[in-house]
């Protein structure tokens, strides 16, 4: 996060967007969305379109850093581009919306030694 960002989130007056659905959810969000589980047969279709979806709310008019302050995205929206532009860069230079990616992958865990 660069300075101007960091002021923005401290001091700015707006609401952070939740894009963040992951494998779980995408399915109900695409479906509130009005895209039917029958319109993909796989989770790199699925993912393919909960992407178009979240860049048609992303490139609204309405979705600015006037009323958004930030946006937490999943992964894969990181990995991926909006109007050829990589998403968070997108999302600041364009929106001036602060893209924060969720972390939600556990670590492994391993068997603790005992003595």
């Amino acid at each position: 996060m660069n300075d101007k960002q960091n002021e923005k989130i401290k001091s700015g007056k707006g609401f952070v967007a939740a894009l963040d659905q992951s494998g779980g959810s995408t399915p109900k969000a695409l479906k509130l969305y009005g895209i039917d589980e029958s319109a993909y047969s796989n989770d790199a279709e699925m993912f393919d379109l909960m992407h178009a979806m979240r860049a048609r709310l992303i490139t609204s008019p309405a979705f600015t850093g006037d009323r958004i302050l930030g946006a937490i995205l999943f992964e894969q929206t990181m990995d991926r581009q909006i109007e050829g532009r990589d998403t968070g860069d997108y999302l600041w230079d364009e929106k001036n919306v602060v893209p924060f990616v969720k972390v939600d992958k556990a670590w492994p865990t391993r068997p603790m030694a005992c003595s």
